[in-house]
């Protein structure tokens, strides 16, 4: 039987580790290229691409624009439950993400500082969390709908400067609202985020409390503050990830 070129693919990452993703790392856009693939030399403890700095955002947009792509579409959404649909390209993606990572950045978000992101699957969770990456900022996903103690667990440990939500998610059946789950979490965590960014969505509006922004009004051209990318080490994480291990 003839071996497949996924099951090559496959056996040489295990056999030759350092080959196969030393390899694979040549097509990235690095800011500093790494001096070793994998440092062994501590396990369990190992790391890799040693001494490589990027950017994440740079590469999964800026880059795609500078190459003459900026006109081509970088995310369509189409959601049959709403009924509507969006494309951004790559440009449109990159004025959003810069936008809105400069708005993190002016909430007093900074390297390495934490953002939950508590949505359903819009655009604007892709463009969350290409903005935290963008300022090297650590996000978390957290499951749109999550109930508060779920939420509350999440953000006692993430200890976020600033959560982002939207309004409400909707089913097929009915329409969540987000923002007292949200309201209801931080009351039972001793971590208190400082600013909230609420997407408002017209099928739930939110009522806004005192640490709440509107994402639209953040997004608005008066208030425009882009942000550029953040160099970041390899080894530092965009994102934390809390699973039931079943994940």
């Amino acid at each position: 039987m003839t071996e497949g070129s996924y099951a090559r693919a496959h056996r040489r990452s295990i056999e030759d580790p350092e080959g196969f993703w030393g390899e694979a790392a040549r097509g990235i856009d690095w800011v500093t290229e790494p001096t070793k693939v994998l440092d062994d030399s501590r396990p369990p403890f190992y790391r890799w691409f040693q001494g490589g700095q990027l950017n994440t955002c740079f590469n999964a947009v800026d880059r795609h624009v500078l190459a003459g792509r900026g006109d081509q579409p970088a995310i369509h959404y189409d959601s049959p439950v709403t009924g509507s649909s969006r494309t951004l390209t790559y440009a449109e993606l990159q004025d959003q993400v810069s936008r809105f990572g400069g708005a993190l950045r002016a909430l007093g978000v900074d390297k390495g500082d934490r953002v939950v992101i508590y949505m359903p699957m819009v655009p604007e969770a892709a463009i969350a969390m290409l903005a935290c990456a963008r300022i090297g900022a650590v996000h978390s996903v957290v499951f749109g709908g999550f109930a508060p103690g779920e939420l509350a667990a999440r953000i006692e440990d993430a200890t976020p400067k600033v959560v982002v939500i939207a309004s409400c998610g909707i089913e097929p059946k009915r329409v969540v609202p987000y923002k007292p789950m949200l309201d209801a979490a931080i009351e039972r965590s001793t971590h208190k985020p400082d600013h909230c960014v609420v997407l408002q969505r017209e099928q739930a509006l939110a009522e806004m409390g005192p640490r709440d922004l509107d994402w639209a009004v953040l997004m608005a051209p008066a208030k425009r503050i882009k942000s550029g990318c953040v160099t970041v080490a390899a080894h530092e994480p965009p994102f934390v990830f809390f699973t039931s291990v079943t994940t």
